[in-house]
């Protein structure tokens, strides 16, 4: 089962090229350097500098895995920096962990 992080956050208005483009940086870097993917989410309803990044990991085990790897690298580390302390508001972050959910077998006999 895969395991999805859905991370949202407000953009300060007067860093938003900035935050942009640092958000842009750590999606490829993450996307390049670890084994997960990473997507941003642009608003298209709602409020208009709320943002988010959605990130899919094979299983919980394989996120902890990455997250620990991640926060071990020190180029990783001044990514996010940067983007928390200057380019978003600051409590405005929210995490939510989502499992995915298994479908139905099919059944062997016929019986409904």
């Amino acid at each position: 089962m895969s395991v999805i992080v859905y991370q949202t956050f407000e953009v300060k208005q007067d860093k938003f090229a900035e935050a942009i483009k640092n958000l842009r940086m750590i999606q490829s870097f993450r996307n390049e350097k670890y084994d997960h993917n990473v997507e941003i989410l642009t608003p298209i309803s709602g409020q208009d500098h709320t943002y988010a990044l959605l990130s899919t990991y094979e299983g919980l085990a394989e996120m902890e895995l990455q997250n620990k790897k991640m926060f071990e690298d020190e180029e990783y580390k001044e990514l996010i920096t940067e983007f928390f302390l200057q380019n978003i508001v600051q409590g405005s972050m929210t995490t939510q962990l989502f499992r995915t959910m298994m479908g139905l077998k099919k059944e062997t006999n016929s019986k409904k």
